[in-house]
């Protein structure tokens, strides 16, 4: 048995191809696997639990069916769908972790995030996230219309697309310090995040001692995940 990780799905209606491979992967792997972790931007966009769009579904379905098969399923805000909630969590069975999260990954003590937090380099991006991550600008967006909601969700990808065009590969990376004061904080010698679209392992010293950042990547291209047991962990692509 193995525990899998993946990360940046981003399911929408841009890429439908992906939502097949989700849905593949949900009934070819995962069910075989002992849990699964989903750090952080499973969609594109989520703008509510009560406006689950019909591009979704097929995936919410499958993972319904794989949480009904007793296969535990935890999913991580992303970025991208910072907004999931508890009907969330009914429809599809599984259950929302904080960010972050640490856990004992056989015997390992393991940090799990999205990775955008350690981003401390792109304050822009820090400054934003802030503002929507506040109960207040929640409790607002989740009182417009459905409508309302899908052109200021638009609107914000549209932004932060010509955003990142304009900014260095290093500066929306992870910042180094950040990494470590995290992995100190928690006490841990293994982080394993996505969101920066980078799959990697990083070697790195903390306090002397040997030390893993294992970097998830996207499924737009790199289909990327990490199966792992009590001999490791293996980061692959699913391709």
């Amino acid at each position: 048995m193995s525990t899998l990780f993946i990360a940046d799905i981003h399911l929408g209606n841009e890429h439908p191809e992906i939502s097949q491979r989700f849905v593949e992967f949900l009934q070819q792997q995962a069910v075989a696997a002992e849990t699964v972790y989903i750090l952080g931007d499973l969609f594109e966009v989520w703008i509510g639990d009560d406006a689950v769009q019909p591009e979704h579904q097929a995936a919410i379905k499958a993972l319904k069916q794989l949480t009904d098969v007793g296969t535990p399923v935890y999913v991580m805000h992303g970025n991208r769908d910072f907004l999931l909630g508890q009907q969330f969590e009914k429809i599809t069975g599984c259950q929302l972790i904080s960010d972050p999260l640490l856990i004992d990954l056989y015997g390992t003590p393991t940090l799990l995030m999205h990775g955008d937090s350690l981003c401390t380099d792109d304050g822009e991006y820090m400054q934003m996230r802030q503002q929507l991550r506040s109960p207040q600008w929640q409790q607002q967006f989740l009182g417009a219309s459905i409508e309302q909601r899908l052109q200021v969700a638009q609107q914000y990808r549209d932004e932060s697309r010509s955003r990142s065009q304009n900014k260095s590969q290093q500066i929306m990376d992870v910042n180094t310090n950040a990494v470590i004061g995290s992995m100190r904080q928690h006490g841990v010698t293994q982080l394993i995040h996505g969101h920066t679209h980078r799959p990697a392992v990083h070697d790195l010293k903390i306090d002397a001692q040997a030390a893993q950042r294992i970097v998830l990547g996207d499924w737009y291209s790199q289909n990327s995940s990490l199966h792992c047991d009590k001999t490791g962990c293996r980061l692959s692509n699913l391709a």
